[in-house]
């Protein structure tokens, strides 16, 4: 660092840390409390969902790598308890012509097959995770503020009620509470697209089984998959002007409108999925934080979305924030005092959560896939790129839970 210390990361730098407090009980924070409980720590989530009878949601795909870190967590079997595995991904043109067909990630091991599945599914199957192994997590915490001192840190929610704990680690997702009060200059700007997403119940095309397929269009970016119940997942990429603030898009009816003369420009089976499905059609910006952004403040750390949040055209976003959830878990576990621990985190993880930034966001805002990947992925389901990658080996040791994190130097502040 080349700032003095405060007073209360002075005593970070010679306290153990016990309780940690988690905002945010989605992807982000549930694979964080799992990681830490696994790590030894007292971990208690804040969710300021009032239930957890969450909406369904957009679908998703876990990569290889997100797999491998839930491994890590010992969450493989909650995760492949709900939707369907993906082995291989092939490119069709605009005139519906087979370019390349080829295996998807670590397709051999099945506990590492990327995996088809709804944001609602993951976020219910990781919260019964949560409740299973004892950790507390409270619904209906919205936060108001956080107040960071030399005996711990302070959350203070809506209803009245806090919580105090030795850390606190924001994974409140792209609209961040936890960043907003500690960075309030920081949010996310639009990267160029808007989103669609949407199922067919009966898929009206039959797609190679366990395949991602996308489909390199002339107006738009499609993809989609096949469960082996006949439901089509797929989304769609457009270029244009972002939605309005606040705006959900409108009904399904409209947001099919907008879709079907794009699409049918094209000799692909996209039209078609988009014209038979049903009322489950949404629309959301692509949007993406800036490089750079602070994601440590004392005792409060960012993690997932809240400190990089990428545009979805790599798929990259579930399976970057578990990663995230490993790498400070052991971090926090091996290194012999929090702020160090914070820095080896920001160290190991900035270079690549940004480069996915940076990756996505040129997806999204161009008409040509990158020339590689995320590290250690394969473009994920709205992404162009058809090539898989090797493992990523660094990313493997980093993951592995029985391998110490080295300390290294800091990161700069």
């Amino acid at each position: 660092m080349d700032r003095p210390l405060s007073a209360g990361e002075r005593y970070l730098t010679r306290t153990a840390v016990t309780r940690v407090l988690v905002i945010g009980g989605g992807i982000a924070g549930t694979a964080t409390a799992l990681g830490l409980h696994k790590a030894g720590f007292d971990v208690t989530v804040f969710e300021s969902h009032p239930d957890s009878a969450e909406d369904i949601g957009a679908f998703l795909t876990l990569a290889s790598n997100g797999m491998r870190a839930l491994a890590q967590l010992d969450a493989t079997d909650a995760v492949t308890a709900v939707g369907f595995p993906l082995t291989s991904l092939r490119l069709l043109d605009h005139q519906g012509t087979e370019a390349a067909h080829a295996p998807l990630g670590e397709a051999a091991d099945p506990a590492l097959r990327y995996r088809c599945l709804r944001r609602g599914e993951l976020n219910a199957a990781l919260q019964g995770e949560t409740a299973r192994r004892g950790i507390p997590l409270r619904h209906g915490a919205r936060l108001e503020s956080v107040t960071d001192g030399p005996d711990g840190v302070t959350a203070r929610f809506a209803d009245g009620t806090s919580a105090t704990g030795d850390l606190l680690v924001g994974a409140d997702g792209l609209n961040s509470t936890v960043r907003r009060l500690i960075t309030p200059g920081v949010r996310p700007g639009y990267a160029g697209q808007r989103v669609y997403y949407g199922y067919t119940a009966a898929a009206p095309v039959a797609g190679p089984d366990g395949t991602i397929t996308m489909v390199r269009g002339s107006e738009a970016a499609f993809g989609y998959a096949v469960s082996p119940a006949g439901e089509a997942y797929w989304f769609a990429r457009v270029g244009g002007d972002p939605l309005p603030a606040g705006a959900s898009g409108g009904p399904s009816a409209a947001l099919r409108g907008q879709l079907l003369p794009l699409l049918r420009k094209d000799a692909t089976p996209a039209a078609d999925l988009v014209e038979a499905a049903g009322d489950g059609i949404m629309v959301t910006n692509a949007t993406e934080l800036p490089l750079g952004a602070t994601w440590r403040s004392g005792r409060v750390l960012l993690i997932g979305d809240a400190a990089h949040a990428a545009s979805p055209a790599t798929g990259q976003g579930a399976s970057m924030a578990l990663e995230d959830a490993v790498v400070l878990a052991k971090a926090l576990r091996d290194l012999p005092d929090p702020l160090g621990a914070f820095a080896a985190y920001e160290r190991l993880r900035r270079p690549r959560a940004e480069h996915n930034i940076t990756v996505s966001g040129g997806i999204s805002r161009g008409t040509h896939a990158p020339s590689r990947p995320a590290p250690g992925t394969a473009a994920g389901p709205a992404g162009g790129a058809a090539r898989p990658t090797a493992p990523d080996e660094d990313l493997i040791r980093q993951l592995a839970w029985d391998t110490a994190l080295p300390a290294g130097p800091p990161a700069a502040d």
